[in-house]
């Protein structure tokens, strides 16, 4: 007979977070104000890593940044709806490449 899993271990994710969902979470966390800088939503958060796809790719958040011609954001939302076409154009790149496609077929 099996032991049942413990019911109320809240130490899993119930979800993986990515793309701007992760974002959005991740700035959520670091208590930065809008309106905001690029270097003040940089200084914000402690890691600009983000993941782009459920794999656990990522994208450095800081380097898309200093790439974009805007230098300052008035809400979270026009921050969000700036970076939701280059998470999904990096998601989309990445699906299509062979180590992505392998990535998509294991359990892991």
């Amino acid at each position: 007979m099996a032991a049942r899993p413990p019911q109320g271990d809240t130490n899993e994710p119930e979800s993986i977070e990515f793309g701007i969902a992760a974002l959005d979470a991740r700035l959520d966390r670091s208590g930065v104000r809008f309106p905001a800088t690029t270097e003040e939503l940089i200084a914000s958060m402690r890691n600009t890593s983000v993941p782009y796809d459920a794999a656990g790719n990522t994208l450095d958040l800081a380097e898309v940044l200093r790439d974009l011609p805007e230098e300052r954001f008035e809400t979270e939302r026009d921050l969000l709806n700036r970076l939701h076409p280059i998470f999904e154009d990096r998601r989309r790149s990445g699906a299509g490449s062979l180590l992505g496609r392998v990535r998509a077929l294991l359990p892991f």
